[in-house]
């Protein structure tokens, strides 16, 4: 049945076709074949070098419509920081308690934040975080001494984004139930933010594709003219 459910989703998308921005999000929207909720993804593959250290691509913002799901986040924080994270509505907050957690293998989680005293705790579980893309990053906010208003951020729908060794960037921007106008306003966002940050030493064209997909239904092309205003790539 699921397979069906695909092939009639696929048969419904010209693959052929580099969609605008507004047609590329009815189409994922209306060819999610899926009964559940399913997420809407987003692949930009960027013409940077990922291995050169000035060719980076990375970022956090804040989503205007949010992730369209809860967000559970904990925090590493002791004394009065610990219960300003509790208050902003962490879902767990501690120090060697929380790192033996993890250890333990307990990962019922989405984001993490800590304090900067405690980035030596933290990285007794580096090795369980980092390659789960959970590590808390000064550079995307998380290592913060303002917990409360990162928890808060990081609950509404805060996304981070990180260019990959294949030079694509992968991010989740939201649900189909929350239709394709919201889930396209988020996309903007999150275009906005890639552009701002591309590097100065990537040459040539910055944007080279862009494919939009739920997490059962086909990719659906989008025209990086239309979603950028930068020149496309054949």
């Amino acid at each position: 049945m699921a397979g069906k459910s695909y092939k009639k989703a696929a048969e419904s998308i010209d693959k052929t076709k580099k969609h605008t921005v507004d047609e590329a999000f009815k189409a994922v929207v209306k060819a999610a074949p899926a009964k559940f909720d399913e997420s809407i993804d987003v692949a930009i593959r960027l013409g940077v070098d990922p291995k050169q250290s000035d060719q980076q691509v990375r970022g956090a913002i804040a989503l205007p419509h949010g992730l369209g799901r809860n967000v559970r986040v904990i925090v590493f924080a002791k004394g009065p920081k610990e219960a300003e994270a509790k208050n902003a509505g962490a879902d767990f907050v501690g120090a060697d308690d929380l790192v033996a957690k993890i250890q333990e293998g307990w990962l019922d989680f989405d984001k993490a934040i800590a304090t900067p005293d405690m980035m030596a705790t933290v990285s007794k579980v580096a090795k369980i975080l980092g390659p789960r893309g959970l590590m808390p990053n000064p550079k995307v906010g998380t290592v913060t001494m303002n917990v409360g208003d990162a928890v808060t951020s990081e609950k509404k729908g805060k996304l981070d984004f990180r260019v990959d060794k294949a030079g694509i960037v992968h991010a989740g921007i939201g649900k189909k139930s929350m239709g394709d106008a919201k889930l396209k306003d988020n996309f903007q966002a999150l275009m906005s933010a890639v552009m701002k940050a591309k590097p100065a030493a990537a040459k040539g064209i910055y944007l080279r594709s862009i494919t939009v997909a739920s997490t059962m239904g086909p990719g659906v092309k989008v025209d990086t003219y239309n979603a950028s205003g930068a020149s496309t790539e054949d």
